[in-house]
């Protein structure tokens, strides 16, 4: 149990560290979404 615990202190700490890459990474993969999706009602 305490490895969980560690292991999600862990993961909390980059979060709190990188999240705003993380945005930038979500806000592109959701971009290419949207383009792939609005590019398949074009045709």
């Amino acid at each position: 149990m305490s490895t969980l615990q560690a292991g999600y202190r862990s993961v909390s700490l980059l979060v709190s560290i990188n999240w705003d890459r993380l945005l930038y990474v979500f806000t592109i993969v959701f971009a290419l979404f949207l383009g792939a999706y609005l590019g398949t009602l074009a045709q």
